[in-house]
């Protein structure tokens, strides 16, 4: 709903509510400057499993404002607490957009009980829209299937657009899940499940102050608990959450800002799959690869440049490299190939896909990145004006 926090007018408060308790995980930003909201939720979910309520505006990051932003995040709690009639510490807080700015609360209060007022099975929609700020687009996503009997959902929603690269995810997002699982493991499954998606993307390689994720599974499918981490009950929840934090994670690449194409790239042949993921994300977070894409230009050298960076050693005599089905490089020598299609592909293909071989070990891992465009430098050079 609106509130007035965003001087556009636009909707800029939602809230995400679970009428029993649920089951909560979470990630946050790395950045060591952060969000009274991610210092607030970080230590609360040391504290709990469960939790209620998450309330979310959008249009001013309470980061960097001291000892007043930390206490406008405990106002905000327990002023949700009271309309919802449950404890402060069932609620949690999310905030993005503009940092050093004072969190107008007073504007919250007075928004908040029409927010609950609000409040419905349906709002998925209205709550995307609530939380956006650069962005173009709703990022929504949500999946179905049938668990020992019962059919499980889970749905998420996420915003992002600029100022994305991990750790931990580089926006906002929250996720929710009716089925009944067991606290260590729903957050095994979550910590895993972002490791594969929002920590596998990059717009700009600028980690915010505000990123967090949210994960609850409140039990309301009325399933049989899950806590055996090796079931099939577990692997199939498990692929549900990663399936839809990837779509999301996607949804935020496709939207970032300036962008013109979206980058997967593939990994293989490396030690383990954390390596593979760390070779993966360098290459589509190099700046000149970025701008190559822009360009249209099929430069393979940025390519293996930026791979040979990563940190991850590799045997370069065996390296890899093909831009769609174009084979540029082969055990580490270049290739002749057809530049001109090549750069058609880059200019015409919805996603572009770049693969790299870098050994005959099993590690494979995937990123999404976009091209770097001369609209990023204007939409942010005139973010605050």
């Amino acid at each position: 709903m609106i509130s007035g926090i965003k001087p556009s007018g636009k909707p800029d408060l939602a809230l995400v509510f679970s009428e029993v308790p649920a089951t909560a995980a979470g990630a946050f930003t790395t950045n060591l400057v952060q969000a009274a909201s991610v210092i607030y939720d970080r230590e609360l979910l040391k504290r709990r499993e469960s939790v209620r309520a998450i309330v979310v505006n959008s249009g001013n990051a309470n980061a960097a404002t001291g000892e007043a932003g930390y206490r406008a995040v405990l106002d905000t709690a327990r002023l949700l607490a009271d309309l919802l009639a449950i404890e402060p510490e069932e609620v949690l807080v999310a905030s993005t957009g503009v940092i050093g700015v004072p969190l107008p609360v007073e504007k919250i209060q007075a928004a908040a009980p029409q927010l609950v007022a609000d409040a419905a099975a349906d709002g998925s929609e209205r709550a995307a829209e609530a939380i956006l700020t650069t962005d173009l687009v709703r990022k929504q996503c949500a999946l179905s299937a049938v668990i020992a009997g019962k059919t499980v959902h889970v749905g998420g929603i996420a915003k992002g657009s600029g100022m994305i690269h991990p750790q931990m995810a580089t926006m906002l997002a929250f996720i929710t899940c009716d089925c009944a699982v067991a606290a260590p493991l729903w957050r095994q499954i979550v910590r895993r499940a972002v490791d594969r998606s929002f920590n596998q993307i990059t717009v700009d390689g600028d980690t915010s102050t505000n990123d967090l994720l949210v994960a609850l599974a409140n039990g309301e499918a009325k399933n049989s608990l899950i806590d055996d981490p090796h079931s099939p009950q577990a692997e199939l929840l498990e692929q549900m959450v990663t399936a839809v934090c990837i779509d999301l994670a996607q949804k935020v690449v496709r939207d970032g800002e300036g962008a013109t194409k979206v980058v997967e790239v593939q990994v293989k042949g490396a030690a383990d799959d954390a390596a593979a993921r760390q070779i993966a994300l360098t290459v589509a977070g190099s700046s000149l690869v970025k701008a190559a894409m822009f360009g249209n230009d099929p430069n393979w050298g940025r390519l293996a440049a930026a791979a040979g960076r990563a940190g991850v050693r590799f045997d370069p005599e065996k390296l890899a490299i093909r831009l769609g089905t174009f084979a540029l490089m082969e055990a580490g020598q270049p290739l002749v190939f057809d530049r001109a299609a090549a750069s058609h592909y880059l200019k015409s293909a919805p996603t572009v896909v770049v693969f790299l071989q870098v050994g005959e070990q099993a590690g494979t891992g995937t990123a999404w990145g976009c091209d770097l465009s001369y609209d990023y430098v204007k939409i942010n050079a005139e973010y605050t004006t």
